[in-house]
C-alpha cells in the first residue's frame, strides 16, 4: 500500500524505521531515507527506533556506519533509542524490518496501535521477493552491503511513491 496514502501533511511526511536494536538496520534506513528525500526535494522528518533497549543511546553498529560512509551517508550522529506508542500518533508512516518487530511494536502498543500506519518496508518492494530485511548483526560484512541494497531500493521506491502523490518538484 502507498505511503502517500498516509501522509497526513505533506509540508512535513514523518517516517519511523524499526528494528529490534535500533543499531543495525533502522538507523541504516533513516540515513538512506533522509538523504534520498534531501536529493528529492522533499520535506521529512525520519527517525529510527528499536522495540529492544539494550541499546539505547548506543551509536549505530560499526558496521552499519561503515556500509553508509562507503555510500557518502554519515549515521555516527545517530543514538538507539526504544519505540514508544507515542510513535504511532507523531509519524505518518512506521515501517517495520520484520515481522516480530512489528509484533513487539504491537504488543508494546496495545490500544494505541494504528494498523493503517504500519507495514514492513519491504511491502514497498514486492519484486525483492523478501518480506523481511535480514538482521546482519552476527554476520560480516558483505551481510550489511546486502541489508544496505534492500533498504536503499526500499527507500527509493518509498521516495517515489511521494512524488508521485506530490506531483512534479
Amino acid at each position: 500500500m502507498s505511503v502517500a496514502n498516509y501522509v497526513v501533511d505533506m509540508d512535513t511526511t514523518k517516517i519511523l524505521m524499526v528494528c529490534l536494536g535500533n543499531i543495525c538496520r533502522s538507523p541504516l534506513a533513516e540515513g538512506i531515507l533522509r538523504q534520498k528525500l534531501t536529493e528529492a526535494g522533499i520535506n521529512g522528518e525520519v527517525d529510527s527506533a528499536g522495540t529492544g533497549n539494550w541499546h539505547t543511546g548506543e551509536k549505530p553498529h560499526p558496521l552499519s556506519q561503515k556500509v553508509a560512509a562507503i555510500n557518502k551517508i554519515d549515521i555516527s550522529y545517530q543514538r538507539a533509542r526504544q519505540f514508544k506508542p507515542e510513535d504511532l500518533d507523531h509519524f505518518d508512516r512506521i515501517y517495520f524490518m520484520d515481522g516480530n518487530n512489528m509484533a513487539d511494536a504491537k504488543r508494546m502498543a496495545g490500544k494505541h496501535w494504528k494498523e493503517h500506519k504500519t507495514a514492513l518496508l519491504l511491502d514497498v518492494l514486492p519484486e525483492a521477493g523478501l518480506r523481511e530485511v535480514p538482521d546482519p548483526y552476527f554476520g560480516e560484512f558483505d551481510g550489511y552491503i546486502e541489508v544496505y541494497d534492500l533498504i536503499a531500493s526500499a527507500c527509493d521506491a518509498i521516495v517515489e511513491d511521494l512524488r508521485n502523490f506530490a506531483g512534479p518538484v
